[in-house]
């Protein structure tokens, strides 16, 4: 299934409907939730799942794992899916919180074949053998830490977001304070509460899992400019730190 919304096929007596589907740069899908378990992959380009506990990067070919019902909000930048509805009976196993994984090849082209599949495709051939598969394959995905805590109250969470959008390098905490009417050691104190980190912290994980999006279309040298870093090794060992890989990797 190509480009169909989950809502004409959810009634199917099927436990997992494979949908692919194309998003224009920028487009943001507004907070929703869905009945079904959903494996959210990215064939291409970037997207940022955000949720009221935290915001998940999730580059290309990787994918993010949202439980049923929990309530989220996706920004495509160039996107296309290939995603998986699962009955949540189906994966008694999946993970009650977000977690981002990479996609390893066979899953990849697993998940390729899965969404050439028509809404009401035969359960009992190759087809249910392709999904059996392919579940098995998910429930040993390793969780990867490319995630933020965002603040639940305001106005902090807001605060949060549109530095998540548009990381500020020359940010200081005295202004964030300003901003949000307290002094800065009330601000600190009632942000470590939020997010257990301290603000300067928190902006600099930010940054680099802003520069995931970035690193899709400039290089490292780039990356490292724009974000602010003294040279390309230490925005490259700052990465490395905070991702356990370095940024070549999602180049």
């Amino acid at each position: 299934m190509h480009n169909v919304h989950l809502s004409e096929v959810d009634h199917l007596p099927i436990d997992v409907l494979p949908i692919g589907t194309d998003y224009p740069p920028g487009q943001v899908l507004p907070q929703h939730s869905h009945r079904r378990a959903q494996l959210l992959y990215g064939a291409r380009g970037v997207m940022q799942v955000d949720t009221d506990d935290g915001s998940w990067t999730v580059p290309a070919h990787r994918a993010v794992l949202i439980p049923p019902g929990t309530t989220h909000e996706v920004l495509m930048d160039e996107v296309t899916t290939w995603s998986l509805y699962i009955e949540p009976d189906a994966v008694p196993w999946w993970p009650t919180r977000c977690i981002v994984a990479e996609i390893s090849p066979l899953l990849r082209e697993l998940l390729r074949t899965a969404n050439g599949f028509a809404a009401d495709y035969n359960t009992s051939d190759r087809n249910a053998a392709v999904i059996n598969l392919t579940l098995c394959e998910l429930r040993e995905l390793t969780p990867m830490p490319l995630m933020i805590t965002l603040p639940h109250d305001e106005p902090f969470r807001s605060l949060c977001r549109q530095y998540l959008a548009a990381p500020e390098v020359a940010v200081s905490n005295e202004e964030w304070a300003k901003a949000t009417n307290r002094s800065a050691r009330t601000f600190d104190r009632q942000f470590r509460a939020q997010t257990g980190t301290s603000p300067a912290a928190w902006r600099s994980r930010a940054r680099l899992l802003a520069s995931l999006r970035l690193l899709s279309s400039s290089t490292v040298t780039e990356v490292a400019v724009q974000l602010g870093y003294s040279s390309p090794a230490a925005f490259t060992a700052a990465f490395t730190r905070a991702f356990s890989s370095p940024p070549t990797r999602y180049a």
